[in-house]
C-alpha cells in the first residue's frame, strides 16, 4: 500500500463532512422558502459561511497534493504526520459548522414574530377588560335572569380567554424559542453587569470623574432605592463612577454595606480636584466631581432617565422583552441589591420557616399612610378575584397542589381577613413585617430587614397582585425581570400602569384609527402620539392626543408603546473583558 493511503482516507472524510453541509444547506433553505424574511436572513450568513468553506476546501486539496510522497521514498517522517493532525483538526472544525447550521433554527425569532406575539397577547387582554366591564354594566341594569345569563357569559369567555394566552404561552416556547430567550436574556444582562462592574471600579480613584449621590431622600425604602438608581442612570450615561452616601441612613446609621454589596470594590472616596453640583452634562464636563440632587430638583434633565433605554441594545430589547424600559431599570437595581451574606443567609431561612414553594401568587396590600393620599383602599376581594383568575391559568399549564398566596401588608390585620374570608387558600406571611411596616417602627433596621424580605418574596412568585401606586410593589416587579427572560406581563395592579417616579414622558404611537362614540373619547389616527396617562383595565387607556392636544379615553388595543432610544456609551474595553473571558 502506498504510504500515503491512509491520508486520503482522511481527506475523504473531510470532503465527505463538507458536502454533507451543503446537502443540509440546500434542505435547510428548502424548508424555509415558505418564510422569505427569514431566509433572507439566514442565506446572507449562509453565503458567508460558504466563502469561508470554499477556501477551506482550496486548502484541503493544496494539502492532499502536498502528501502525495513519491514512489520509493520510505521516510514519510514528522511531516506528513503534522499534516494529518491538520487534516483532523479541518474534520473537527467541519463537524462544527454542520452542528451550528443544525442549530441555525433554534436562533430565536425574527423581531416582528416576537412583537406580533405580545401585541395579540395585549390585545387579547384589552378585550376581556372590555367585554367583562360591559357584561357586568348590562347584568346590574336589569337584574334576574339576566345575572344568571351574564354570569354564565363571563365564565365562558373567561375560559375561552385562558385557552387563548395558553396557546400563545406554548407558542413562545416552540421550536427552541424559549431556550433562545433564557440564553438572550442572560447575555444581555451578563453585559449590561459587566459595563456597570468596570464603570464602578476604575483602576485610578484619585482620577476618576464621580458622581455622588445621597441617599437620604425624605421617603420609604422603595422610594429612596429609586432614587439612587435614577443616580446610577446618570452616573452610566456620564461615564462618572457612582460614589453613594449612605452614612446615617435612616434605615441603617452605619450605611448601605452594611445590608447590600458596596457599590465599587475600587473607588469610595468622593475626593477630586474639582467638585460642583449638577449643571448639565455637557457644562460639567471639566468637574471631577459633581452632586446630584433629587430628581425633583434636576435642571436641566439629561435624556438618560426613564423611560428610555440605550439605542445599542435596543434591536436586542425590543425582540426579547413586553417591557424594554423596566428591563433596563432593572440592570441597575440587580446591581444594586447584591445582598450580603448575613442578608442572603436571612433569606434562605426565612424561605424554609415560610414554607414557600411553587405555584404562588403575591399579593401586595398598601394601606397605613398611603391610603386616602397616594393610593385609594382596596379591599383584599379586589386583589382575590385576580389571584383566583391566575390559578386558572397557571392550572393549564402546571400541577396546581395547593392555591399558595404571599401576603405582603403593612396592616396586620388583613392576615386572619384574609384566612378566615378564604379557607381553600394557603396564605404565606410573617406578620411580625406587618408590625415593622406600620408608621412608628418604618424607620429602624428591623423594618428595613422586613421590607427587604416582603419585596424578595413577593419577586419570587409566578404573578404579582398590587398596586403600582406603591413603589414596594414596583421594586418587586422590576426584581422580577431578573428572574425570567420576560416577566413583563406577570402583574395586575389595581390602579396604576408601571411608572420611575421622575421619568420622561411615557407615549404610545397609535396603529388604528378610532372616532370618538361619546364626549370621553378622543380621536386616534395612525401615527399620533399619545402622552398616556393609565389604564382603566376595562378596556380603555387615558391619555392627551398630542396632535389635537385633547384629552380623553381611547381603546388600549389601537396603540403600541413609544419606546425612547438615547446614545448610551457603549463601554467597548468592558465588552472586550467580557467577551475574552467568554473565551
Amino acid at each position: 500500500m502506498r504510504p500515503w493511503a491512509g491520508s486520503w482516507r482522511w481527506i475523504t472524510l473531510v470532503l465527505l463532512a463538507w458536502g454533507t453541509l451543503l446537502f443540509y444547506i440546500g434542505g435547510h433553505l428548502v424548508r424555509d422558502s415558505e418564510h422569505p424574511e427569514r431566509s433572507s436572513r439566514e442565506l446572507s450568513k449562509i453565503l458567508a459561511k460558504l466563502e469561508r468553506l470554499k477556501q477551506q476546501n482550496e486548502d484541503l486539496r493544496r494539502m492532499a497534493e502536498s502528501l502525495r510522497i513519491p514512489e520509493g521514498q520510505a521516510d514519510v517522517g514528522s511531516l506528513a504526520a503534522g499534516r494529518l493532525r491538520s487534516l483532523e483538526d479541518q474534520l473537527t472544525r467541519a463537524k462544527q459548522k454542520i452542528h451550528s447550521f443544525q442549530k441555525l433554527t433554534g436562533d430565536g425569532p425574527g423581531p416582528t414574530q416576537e412583537e406580533l406575539r405580545r401585541r395579540v397577547e395585549n390585545g387579547v387582554k384589552e378585550f376581556w377588560y372590555f367585554v367583562r366591564s360591559e357584561v357586568k354594566k348590562l347584568a346590574a341594569v336589569e337584574p334576574g335572569e339576566r345575572q344568571k345569563y351574564a354570569d354564565t357569559l363571563l365564565q365562558d369567555l373567561g375560559h375561552q380567554e385562558r385557552s387563548i394566552m395558553t396557546d400563545l404561552y406554548y407558542l413562545s416556547q416552540a421550536d427552541g424559542v424559549g431556550e433562545w430567550r433564557t440564553k438572550e436574556a442572560k447575555d444581555l444582562s451578563d453585559l449590561v453587569q459587566n459595563r456597570i462592574t468596570y464603570l464602578q471600579n476604575p483602576p485610578d480613584c484619585s482620577k476618576a470623574r464621580k458622581l455622588v449621590c445621597n441617599i437620604n431622600k425624605g421617603c420609604g425604602y422603595g422610594c429612596q432605592l429609586h432614587h439612587v438608581v435614577y443616580c446610577f442612570m446618570i452616573a452610566y450615561g456620564t461615564q462618572r463612577t457612582l460614589i453613594l452616601e449612605s452614612h446615617n441612613w435612616r434605615y441603617a446609621p452605619t450605611g448601605w454595606e452594611t445590608v447590600f454589596l458596596p457599590v465599587s470594590n475600587t473607588c469610595t472616596d468622593r475626593s477630586g480636584a474639582t467638585t460642583g453640583h449638577w449643571s448639565g452634562e455637557a457644562h460639567d464636563k471639566d468637574v471631577q466631581v459633581v452632586e446630584l440632587p433629587i430628581v425633583d430638583s434636576l435642571h436641566p434633565r439629561p435624556p438618560y432617565l426613564p423611560l428610555a433605554i440605550p439605542e445599542d441594545l435596543a434591536p436586542r430589547l425590543h425582540r426579547l422583552h413586553g417591557d424594554p424600559s423596566v428591563w433596563w431599570v432593572s440592570q441597575f437595581v440587580k446591581y444594586l441589591v447584591r445582598p450580603q451574606a448575613w442578608l442572603e443567609k436571612e433569606i434562605q431561612q426565612t424561605t424554609a420557616k415560610l414554607g414557600f414553594k411553587h405555584p404562588i401568587i403575591g399579593v401586595h396590600v398598601r394601606r397605613t399612610d398611603k391610603v386616602g393620599t397616594e393610593a385609594a383602599f382596596h379591599p383584599i376581594e379586589e386583589y382575590m378575584v385576580h389571584v383566583e383568575e391566575q390559578f386558572q391559568h397557571l392550572a393549564r399549564r402546571v400541577h396546581v397542589d395547593k392555591k399558595r398566596v404571599y401576603l405582603a401588608t403593612d396592616d396586620p390585620s388583613l392576615l386572619q381577613e384574609a384566612k378566615t374570608k378564604y379557607p381553600d387558600y394557603e396564605f404565606i406571611s410573617d406578620n411580625s413585617i406587618s408590625w415593622s411596616a406600620g408608621l412608628h417602627n418604618r424607620y429602624t433596621e428591623n423594618s428595613l430587614r422586613g421590607v427587604i424580605l416582603d419585596i424578595h418574596f413577593l419577586s419570587q412568585t409566578d404573578f404579582l397582585v398590587c398596586t403600582f401606586s406603591s413603589q414596594v410593589c414596583r421594586v418587586a416587579y422590576e426584581i422580577m425581570q431578573m428572574l425570567h427572560p420576560d416577566a413583563s406581563s406577570f402583574f395586575y395592579s389595581l390602579d396604576d400602569i408601571y411608572y420611575f417616579g421622575g421619568q420622561n414622558a411615557h407615549n404610545q404611537i397609535a396603529v388604528y384609527p378610532h372616532q370618538p362614540r361619546n364626549g370621553e373619547d378622543i380621536p386616534l389616527e395612525p401615527g399620533d402620539v399619545i402622552g398616556v396617562a393609565g389604564n382603566h383595565w376595562d378596556g380603555y387607556s387615558k391619555g392627551v392626543n398630542r396632535k389635537l392636544g385633547r384629552t380623553g379615553l381611547y381603546p388600549s388595543y389601537k396603540v403600541k408603546e413609544k419606546i425612547e432610544t438615547v446614545k448610551y456609551p457603549t463601554y467597548p474595553e468592558a465588552d472586550k473583558l467580557l467577551n475574552a473571558h467568554r473565551k
